[in-house]
């Protein structure tokens, strides 16, 4: 895989070759990207409600996460869902509710507040491993290996 190799390459802003998707992962890196801005905006208000340090912390690297997945939207010419779309809005009906049902769980504690964080980051994680099975284009294939590991440190913040 792509991980470890100049630790935080993609972050620095490098621009890879640019590969070829499939239909499915071409709407797979934009269902990402959306997933991303769920995880952001559900610590978000966690962080409101909790009023812990780690929700703060770790919405602020989904930004570079749903940035990372953005800049591969750009540069595949996809439409990006997560376009000026308010915290707490989605295009896909299913994020949105997905989004109140989380916020709703982990408002009731500091407990249950890092629980919904370990729901969110195995979601994240299992669905990162699917998205990345048979991706051959390197860019996409290192954004995916990126935020995996960022999600396996998250995972561990939240007591996972």
């Amino acid at each position: 895989g792509m991980m470890g190799r100049n630790g935080g390459g993609m972050m620095s802003g490098t621009v890879l070759g640019t590969g070829t998707l499939t239909a499915d992962q071409r709407s797979t890196v934009a269902a990402m990207a959306e997933e991303e801005k769920l995880a952001h905006d559900v610590y978000v208000a966690l962080a409101e409600s909790s009023g812990d340090a780690r929700f703060t912390r770790i919405a602020r690297s989904e930004v570079r996460h749903t940035e990372a997945i953005r800049s591969l939207l750009t540069r595949y010419g996809l439409a990006d869902p997560t376009a000026g779309k308010a915290e707490g809005q989605f295009t896909d009906p299913e994020m949105a509710s997905r989004y109140t049902t989380l916020v709703a769980q982990g408002s009731v504690s500091t407990d249950a507040a890092l629980e919904v964080g370990r729901t969110i980051e195995r979601m994240d994680l299992a669905d990162l491993a699917t998205a990345g099975t048979g991706v051959t284009a390197a860019d996409v294939d290192q954004v995916y290996a990126e935020l995996t590991l960022g999600s396996q440190h998250h995972l561990r913040a939240f007591g996972g």
